[in-house]
């Protein structure tokens, strides 16, 4: 198996803060101070081995990353179930709020929708073990670490998982062109968020199983939003509506 880094300041911050395997932090000679001390101090405090390596080391392993004299690492990332997330709404006496995302292949996208649905504090993430992207030390720096902190669920079938999801009681709402302006649609209860990849959006199968189709609507010359971007207006919708008056 391919070892698997995580790298940057915060997102190896966010990282020992968890219980998550961490073999070792490799640290950049000459950057022993700041944050970086302080991710020192928590690895030593943990026992985990820390080793000092030449700047190229980590140009290498980052591949490309802005790795900020740092990584971590890490164990293979541990996928959850559906019923693990179904448990963990149960446990804050919360409707389940899940986004099931078809097809994300950009894994900046993939990070950065972790990210909001982790700060907008919904319960878990679908995606599939196929043509999408995978949670990666590329999706760890996007996210800021947020992986660590939501349940993502990895499925062989989309469609298939949704409908288990309806038998479970929950609400599919689908991201797509043809529906219906988001702000007219009421977006509580135990409820699935579908968005699409990139290009393509939902796909028509899974356009097909959803209860309800909502759009975010377009006033300018570009005809649609990055998928991370939708997904950030969408999820915090749900969270005014469910949240908004209660605050």
């Amino acid at each position: 198996m391919k070892e698997q880094y995580i790298v940057g300041r915060n997102p190896v911050l966010e990282v020992l803060k968890t219980e998550k395997e961490i073999e070792k932090i490799l640290v950049a000679k000459g950057e022993l101070k700041g944050s970086v001390k302080k991710i020192i101090g928590i690895a030593k405090d943990r026992n985990i081995t820390i080793q000092e390596v030449d700047k190229r080391k980590l140009d290498y392993i980052s591949q490309g990353s802005v790795h900020q004299g740092v990584a971590a690492l890490i164990g293979s990332y541990k996928y959850s179930t559906i019923d693990e997330i179904l448990q963990k709404a149960n446990n804050l006496n919360q409707p389940p709020f899940i986004l099931i995302l078809d097809g994300i292949e950009d894994p900046y996208n993939l990070g950065a929708i972790i990210r909001t649905a982790e700060c907008a504090g919904a319960h878990g993430i679908i995606i599939p073990k196929r043509r999408a992207a995978q949670v990666t030390a590329g999706v760890y720096k996007s996210s800021a670490g947020a992986v660590e902190h939501i349940l993502i669920t990895k499925v062989t079938n989309i469609s298939d998982t949704i409908e288990e999801l309806k038998e479970k009681g929950i609400w599919i709402y689908g991201a797509d062109i043809d529906g219906e302006d988001y702000y007219h649609v009421e977006l509580t209860g135990p409820m699935a968020l579908v968005i699409g990849s990139e290009g393509k959006g939902i796909s028509r199968l899974v356009k097909e199983k959803c209860d309800f189709l909502l759009k975010i609507p377009m006033f300018g010359q570009i005809s649609s939003l990055n998928a991370s971007n939708a997904a950030s207006i969408l999820i915090y919708e749900v969270v005014r509506q469910n949240y908004g008056k209660k605050r």
